[in-house]
């Protein structure tokens, strides 16, 4: 059985994949939806909850995620 000293289960971490399931190239698509779906909740709830327009939260939102739901939340609802 071969003993490990540190500094080779640092070369043994360096070339394990953490990303899982795919990296960047599905996690980018994967927060477009995130924002998508955001955006579309801001919307209906707009439509109940909001004496402005809902359609110019929903672009907001989408814009500006973080942003533009922290504003709505705050601003937006009645």
């Amino acid at each position: 059985m071969p003993i490990y000293t540190p500094l080779h289960l640092v070369d043994v971490l360096e070339t394990v994949p953490l990303q899982g399931f795919g990296g960047p190239e599905l996690s980018i698509p994967f927060l477009w939806v995130i924002f998508l779906l955001v955006a579309v909740w801001t919307y209906f709830d707009a439509e109940k909850n909001s004496s402005h327009p809902s359609i110019l939260w929903a672009v907001v939102v989408f814009i500006a995620p973080l942003l533009g739901i922290i504003l709505y939340l705050i601003l937006g609802r009645n």
